[in-house]
């Protein structure tokens, strides 16, 4: 079977045929060269206005890096024309294996793009022998059409949380979609300010902002302000997972302080290896650990105190009712302000100035859960570390979108991959 039956059968042109495949020479590598020609009476089409003009003459012979074929690299040569269009002017003709002043060809892009989910950028080009910025190019070109073809039309929840990409405290926003039946990354900002948000609600649109029904957010004050401004109508939900977080710093802050008064009194060193005793849940300690805080439970200290107040907050989860869980919610912060701890103190007066978020948790329904954020924001972390970290936001952006925004890919007639 001849090369060009094989092209014919899955990467078929209207009004082009392939002509004459030969060898191309070469020192390192194999490599062939398929000639491509514009079928006879054919009219080039405008790249300005895509309508067919008549041609105005011919340039020389341009390459187009195709899919390499048994590891070797297939190049199209065509002699693109000029066209004489009413509306444009003189432009060069488009044509439909590649975009612009691309060399590589959308077949190729889009071969190379889908490698790059599964493999770092750079593991790809030295598997198909070819360069990471063209990787780089080719990924970016399959966002770009993902993004522009993509679907917001029913986008009913969103989660926005920061996620640390850089040192130096260097932070990217993210908005996710977190409906049932859709969750991708939606957007994707540079810093965590108020107005990196607001970028994202004017690249989303009014209308599409005014439909939404949920938001799930941390307490990071510039995202409340700015979720509490520009989507109103929606059921604002505080994040569960950094409200037990806090709990947890809470309670290693009082053990770490509570040691060192142990040991400078010269006291038995009772909460010694006790950190993951107090901060885990009850179900997940081992063996061990259940032995540890059995013993430290026979003791008035308040490390342990902090901790039994952290497991009696558990019970606010499991209300069903608003207005009861409002009510556990005030007697839990008045016995915590009684405590004389100082660090549960400041979580519980976290936790009143944000009460009515925290009740929106059960207005919801508690279908909006933090945990797809979570899990979105392992993944990202999984993306950058594959990647040794990106030195630029727009590689970062890119990366991200390609590997979590779920975006849509054109139609082939052949998958190469």
């Amino acid at each position: 079977m001849q090369l060009k039956t094989i092209l014919n059968r899955v990467q078929k042109f209207k009004s082009f045929v392939y002509g004459n495949v030969v060898w191309l020479d070469s020192d390192k590598n194999l490599a062939l060269l398929v000639q491509v020609v514009a079928r006879a009476n054919s009219k080039p089409i405008c790249s300005g206005c895509g309508c067919q003009r008549p041609g105005y003459d011919t340039l020389e012979p341009r390459m187009f890096e195709f899919v390499p074929l048994w590891n070797i690299a297939v190049f199209f040569a065509y002699a693109l024309r000029r066209v004489n269009c009413e509306t444009c002017g003189v432009k060069v003709e488009k044509v439909p294996w590649a975009d612009g002043k691309n060399t590589l060809t959308k077949t190729y892009m889009q071969f190379l793009a889908t490698w790059a989910k599964r493999l770092s950028w750079k593991e790809v080009a030295v598997t198909f022998r070819t360069t990471w910025e063209k990787v780089f190019r080719s990924v970016e070109w399959a966002v770009q059409w993902g993004l522009a073809h993509r679907d917001l039309s029913n986008v009913q929840s969103v989660g926005v949380d920061e996620v640390l990409w850089q040192r130096g405290h260097k932070y990217l926003t993210v908005v996710y979609q977190i409906d049932t039946e859709c969750k991708r990354l939606l957007w994707v900002g540079k810093d965590r300010t108020i107005k990196t948000l607001l970028r994202f609600f004017r690249t989303f649109g009014k209308e599409r902002s005014a439909q939404l029904l949920f938001v799930c957010s941390d307490m990071w004050k510039p995202h409340l302000k700015v979720i509490a401004k520009k989507a109103s109508q929606a059921i604002h939900v505080l994040d569960c997972f950094h409200i037990a977080m806090h709990m947890n710093k809470a309670i290693d802050e009082v053990r770490a302080k509570e040691t060192r008064e142990l040991r400078a009194k010269g006291l038995a060193p009772i909460l010694t290896h006790s950190r993951w005793c107090l901060l885990k849940r009850p179900e997940n300690l081992t063996t061990k650990q259940e032995v540890k805080l059995s013993d430290l439970l026979r003791y008035n200290l308040k490390a342990v105190r902090s901790y039994l107040l952290k497991e009696d907050f558990q019970f606010f989860w499991d209300y069903v009712s608003p207005f009861w869980a409002g009510e556990f919610l005030d007697l839990w912060c008045k016995r915590v302000m009684r405590s004389r701890i100082e660090p549960m103190k400041k979580v519980a007066r976290m936790l009143r100035s944000h009460r009515a978020l925290l009740l929106n948790w059960f207005r919801a329904r508690k279908t909006i859960s933090s945990g797809v954020m979570e899990g979105f924001n392992n993944r990202l972390k999984l993306t950058t570390r594959k990647s040794y970290g990106f030195r630029t936001f727009r590689a970062a952006e890119i990366a991200l979108y390609h590997t979590l925004g779920a975006l849509p890919e054109p139609e082939w007639t052949h998958r190469f991959c």
